[in-house]
């Protein structure tokens, strides 16, 4: 057993060990974000070791990117439990959640989107099936999230086989899009937004530099880049107890 104490990103770190050496993990949450630990149902100490005494484990999906122009010091491949994202969604996400206590979530969602115009933000240029599109933002979430918007939700199942995808538009009036966006959130169908569940996803054109972030941890890439999932590929403890 590989038991691991911290945020998203120590448990990242923490879960590519696992898979490598096949070892199941045992997550105690103890960093600012616990994403993972928290829709496993272990929110303490007390929940980890009842799963973990009583042999409650069960096996996840792993999300996983592949540079496939990587240049030498980047990595060829990454992976992720919660998220993965370029853009401008982790500058979002960050905004909203300092001022969404304050005013509440759909405001804290606009002014975010109001804060990233009036900064040096611009969409990024990527290629989707040979066609060029300018996007403020492309989230892939390791498993469906059940709450719309910028911040999606909690997991309910982490063993779906399915990306959960949502994109920003750039295109023609690119603040707009970005404003309604943050208004409606990417599962209304629109012509800024679209959404998407699908087991694979795969995006090229990417200029050198393209920062890509996943779990907290930010990396750069360029070319083609393959965003899948590894099925059941971990065995991660959890109180089953709160499953039923």
């Amino acid at each position: 057993v590989l038991g691991v104490c911290g945020g998203d990103g120590t448990v990242n770190a923490a879960a590519r060990v696992a898979l490598h050496h096949g070892l199941p993990l045992a997550v105690l949450p103890g960093g600012t974000l616990n994403h993972f630990a928290y829709d496993l149902g272990v929110e303490d100490a007390h929940d980890l070791a009842g799963a973990v005494e009583a042999g409650e484990a069960v096996a996840v999906d792993v999300g996983r990117f592949t540079a496939e122009n990587a240049k030498s010091g980047e990595p060829k491949e990454g992976y992720f439990l919660n998220t993965f994202s370029m853009g401008v969604y982790p500058e979002l996400v960050r905004q909203r959640e300092h001022w969404s206590s304050r005013i509440g979530g759909k405001p804290a969602s606009v002014l975010a989107a109001l804060k990233i115009l009036r900064s040096d933000e611009h969409p990024l240029t990527a290629q989707f099936r040979g066609k060029d599109r300018a996007l403020w933002m492309l989230f892939a979430g390791n498993c469906t999230y059940h709450r719309p918007g910028f911040t999606p939700g909690r997991r309910l199942d982490l063993a779906d086989g399915l990306l959960d995808v949502r994109i920003v538009h750039g295109g023609r009036r690119p603040g707009a899009r970005l404003l309604a966006a943050a208004l409606t959130g990417p599962e209304v169908r629109s012509p800024a937004q679209a959404a998407a569940r699908l087991p694979r996803l795969r995006v090229d054109g990417l200029g050198e530099g393209t920062a890509v972030a996943f779990d907290g941890e930010v990396t750069h890439v360029q070319g083609s880049l393959l965003i899948d999932k590894l099925p059941e590929a971990l065995t991660v403890y959890r109180p089953l107890s709160n499953l039923r």
